[in-house]
């Protein structure tokens, strides 16, 4: 058989078995797919194959016609926090609403009086049409930092007639969802943290509880690497604050140093290592929640009187307004001016021990009054003998100043995981390792 016999007797045999072909070739290239092969005569043969276009009308309803030459409608959906001196109309102006209709009805509207009450941060979402038009508004807030639920109002533009206003305020229980973070130290934890894209409030609560095993000022080393598992919290899906840090592991020198959150049924929660001690603390390491230190204790120049002198404190910069906080339980010894130290507050302690709190731009206590760890005592600035807003802060223990960097080390408290848990903290502190480990696998930060 010559070739010009193949090739017809195989042009025949396409022409009438196409849909063997078809399957022939599919069992081919899924049995052999790294396998290559010739077609060259079967590729001649197919192009010589005849061709035939088929051509046939459809017809459509006349609803789902008129459905498909219609515009859908264009509708924007923006987000933002009020601010403190925020107003309805700036706040809708920054969201886009260009309808002053809207906003002269909603000015009267008593329920939104509530965005103005309390702190600025509520979140705020609208819905504009492509003419600025207000549809929606929603507002989400908490009622207290440490809620477990949102507070939500939803305000809607009616069905006609559209001058008319839908308004309805409840409550809805916070989503957790769990996030993690890593990054490596080149310069300060500050910058680290920031390049890692991890919120203040989160890494204030990982300097605060490392803060007892590492001194964040002197002990960093560039090439420090750290990994943390933490809360964000949700409303409607729309993040509204972040919550505890839930685990972290931190890299000093070498040294390596976890933590966990752990909290029984029933019980109250605490922060442990992955063996079981509690890091609990009779005092925090600093009075401010996340800053730098800008003046160590002992020797220094002093930048007002030009010698150098004794610094029987440490110097933390901070804007004005920064809260200050109370590191341990404590009474109120003193509370107002005194001459260089401007605005001050002295707090006194248990075993003779008292903490001072200088430069204050307010004071937010009373003589005599009780305190608990972590409660604001005041606010930075920079009364009395100051350069510039920073808060003065002295450790002080039967009269004789301490270093105020090594107060949280000087003070342990907290007890060891009660037997009775014992079982299931393990078990909790596995999984956590293992959370650890994924998010020390995400890219390093690195901060210059």
């Amino acid at each position: 058989m010559n070739a010009h016999t193949l090739i017809d007797t195989t042009r025949l045999w396409l022409q009438r078995h196409p849909r063997r072909l078809t399957a022939a070739l599919a069992i081919l290239l899924l049995g052999t797919g790294v396998t290559a092969f010739g077609t060259g005569p079967l590729d001649a043969a197919l192009k010589a194959m005849p061709r035939t276009t088929v051509v046939q009308a459809v017809a459509l309803p006349d609803e789902a016609l008129a459905a498909s030459t219609d515009t859908a409608p264009f509708v924007l959906h923006r987000s933002d926090l009020t601010r403190r001196d925020d107003t309805l109309a700036t706040l809708l102006q920054r969201l886009g609403v260009r309808d002053t209709g809207a906003i002269e009805r909603l000015r009267r509207e008593p329920a939104l009086a509530e965005l103005w009450r309390g702190p600025a941060g509520k979140l705020v979402s609208v819905d504009v049409d492509d003419d600025g038009r207000l549809l929606r508004l929603q507002a989400r807030w908490l009622a207290r930092t440490d809620d477990t639920t949102f507070q939500r109002l939803d305000v809607r533009r009616a069905s006609p007639p559209h001058s008319a206003w839908n308004v309805r305020r409840d409550s809805a229980p916070l989503n957790a969802s769990v996030r993690l973070a890593s990054g490596t130290i080149r310069s300060s934890l500050f910058a680290a943290t920031e390049a890692a894209r991890l919120p203040d409030a989160v890494a204030s609560q990982l300097a605060d509880l490392l803060g007892g095993e590492i001194d964040f000022r002197r002990d960093l080393r560039a090439g420090d690497t750290f990994a943390v598992v933490y809360e964000a919290l949700e409303a409607d899906g729309e993040l509204l604050r972040y919550g505890r840090l839930l685990g972290a592991e931190f890299v000093n020198n070498g040294r390596r140093h976890q933590l966990v959150w752990f909290q029984p049924p029933g019980s109250r929660g605490a922060y442990y290592t992955f063996e079981g001690e509690s890091l609990a603390r009779a005092f925090l390491a600093s009075p401010l929640a996340f800053t730098r230190v800008s003046s160590g204790y002992g020797m220094r120049f002093h930048p007002v009187h030009g010698d150098r002198r004794a610094h029987l404190g440490v110097d933390y910069a901070a804007p004005t307004g920064t809260p200050v906080r109370a590191v341990a339980d404590a009474s109120v010894a003193f509370a107002g001016w005194q001459r260089g130290y401007g605005n001050v507050v002295v707090l006194q302690h248990t075993n003779g021990r008292q903490t001072l709190y200088a430069h204050l731009s307010r004071i937010d206590v009373r003589k005599g009054q009780r305190l608990e760890q972590g409660q604001t005592v005041g606010a930075v600035g920079a009364t009395g003998t100051a350069t510039g807003p920073h808060l003065h802060f002295e450790y002080i223990v039967n009269g004789q100043h301490r270093d105020p960097m090594t107060i949280a080390r000087d003070n342990p408290g907290g007890e060891p995981i009660e037997a009775r848990w014992r079982s299931a903290f393990v078990q909790h502190a596995a999984g956590m390792r293992s959370q650890l480990a994924a998010a020390a696998t995400l890219v390093q930060a690195s901060a210059e």
